[in-house]
């Protein structure tokens, strides 16, 4: 079985294609597909264990992408927080001299994850501005109760 890093630049290419048939929308639609039917995962852990339910999410799929992150979970103040030193999916695209990554690659994990995540009650916040040096952060918190 060939691993998940060969598909990243497929991934960034068909992005690209999208764009080109049918401009933002159509990618931002093909996003919230995948959020729709792919998620389930997320959805059912962040229902039932809340941040704790995001923290086991993210500690499966970030280890088996071998990537380089800090992930903090704090019930009390209500917040959960991934800063990715060094993305997998993006330090490939940037290594890779075959192809131009999608320009806007990194804002799929903005739509996947706010898609599942806010309509629960939790707020998710994503700091894309070091995409090119393939890192970000991630804060999900709890909404306050009124």
């Amino acid at each position: 079985m060939i691993p998940c890093t060969h598909f990243i630049p497929a991934y960034s290419e068909l992005f690209t294609f999208l764009d080109h048939e049918g401009g933002d929308a159509a990618v931002l639609d093909f996003w919230n597909y995948l959020s729709d039917n792919y998620l389930d995962n997320l959805r059912e852990l962040a229902t039932t264990q809340g941040l704790l339910g995001c923290w086991q999410y993210w500690q499966q799929t970030l280890n088996e992408e071998a990537a380089d992150f800090t992930m903090t979970v704090d019930e009390e103040a209500g917040e959960f927080r991934i800063t990715m030193h060094r993305c997998p999916s993006k330090s490939r695209l940037l290594e890779c001299p075959d192809i131009i990554p999608y320009p806007h690659y990194c804002s799929h994990c903005d739509t996947l994850y706010r898609r599942v995540l806010e309509p629960l009650g939790f707020h998710y916040q994503i700091d894309l501005s070091r995409c090119d040096e393939a890192a970000c952060e991630v804060v999900v918190r709890t909404k306050p109760s009124i």
